[in-house]
């Protein structure tokens, strides 16, 4: 996989450079799909992505595809520009999005004003194509 941060397009935002660890994750978005990493021995899945499972500490982790589906837990909304790229999209909703599956993630929760997005509103992951070499997972109301 090519250097995202060279790669180049009109999106003006930080792109995420993958791990070891989150390297599955990535890949798997740019295919649509999002994956979670679960432990073989526990049954255990666990976000953001690690090589040992967080509660039985086994290295028999798989990647396996889950719903997309959950509820936002919390969220904030951001009227302040921290970085240029997002100068056009303020305000903007950053969430911590509890999957059904268990596992929690941070994104952004878009197709709806900010100031409407409420905890335990369900959401179901839509993809962001932002560069050749990178996808992001964000979320929008269900419905």
């Amino acid at each position: 996989m090519s250097d995202p941060q060279t790669t180049k397009s009109a999106y003006a935002k930080p792109i995420p450079v993958p791990s070891h660890e989150s390297r599955p994750f990535w890949e798997a978005l740019r295919q649509h799909k999002l994956t979670m990493p679960k432990c073989s021995a526990c049954g255990h899945r666990w976000f953001p992505p690690t090589l040992l499972c967080p509660s039985c500490r086994s290295a028999e982790v798989v990647w396996e595809p889950v719903s997309g589906r959950g509820k936002v837990f919390s969220f904030v909304n951001f009227h302040r520009n921290y970085h240029k790229g997002f100068a056009d999209e303020r305000p903007y909703c950053v969430a911590v999005v509890a999957l059904d599956e268990g596992p929690r993630m941070i994104s952004n929760v878009i197709g709806i004003a900010p100031d409407e997005v409420r905890c335990d509103m369900a959401v179901e992951v839509v993809y962001e194509d932002i560069a050749e070499t990178a996808t992001l997972a964000k979320f929008k109301p269900v419905g």
